[in-house]
């Protein structure tokens, strides 16, 4: 939802009602006040959780969200919402981030942005799903094609995970 910067509802806002199922609904944007300067907005997310769609088992990661804005940019209290209505969402982890991605491409309509899951491990194995989006037709939709193609070339040791 687009709002202008005194019509935003959750923003200290003292009653919020946390979401209990998937809610891209609570987005919320804003006007991008830098307009004339591309620049990285990046959002972590270390206690996101999810449910297997499959086992109904809880899934943990810590999501990454970096984007470089256009005209609107997202509200942080309305994503952090968002990314709790996820609680109790059944759907796979490339699922998940990829959601994750269109809902903010849709909300906002940025130059570009990319999603990273880094989930803990159920069964000995952890899934680190990545995507990513470039505005077509401009320099960004190349920027997104070489990020993907050169991801995760020296991948961190995991060991703590």
């Amino acid at each position: 939802m687009r709002l202008e910067n005194d019509e935003l509802t959750l923003l200290g806002n003292k009653a919020t009602a946390y979401p209990t199922d998937y809610s891209p609904n609570i987005l919320e944007a804003f006007k991008n006040k830098h307009t004339e300067n591309d620049y990285f907005v990046k959002f972590n997310c270390p206690e996101f959780t999810s449910l297997c769609p499959i086992t109904g088992q809880p899934d943990f990661a810590a999501i990454t969200i970096s984007y470089v804005p256009g005209e609107l940019m997202v509200e942080s209290k309305s994503l952090k919402l968002y990314l709790f209505s996820f609680r109790n969402h059944g759907d796979f982890h490339e699922d998940c981030v990829n959601i994750i991605m269109k809902d903010l491409i849709s909300l906002m309509d940025p130059k570009y942005i990319e999603v990273w899951g880094k989930f803990t491990p159920r069964g000995g194995i952890s899934i680190d799903p990545y995507c990513n989006y470039g505005k077509p037709g401009t320099l960004w939709e190349k920027v997104a094609f070489d990020r993907l193609s050169k991801h995760d070339m020296y991948p961190e040791k995991v060991d703590n995970r």
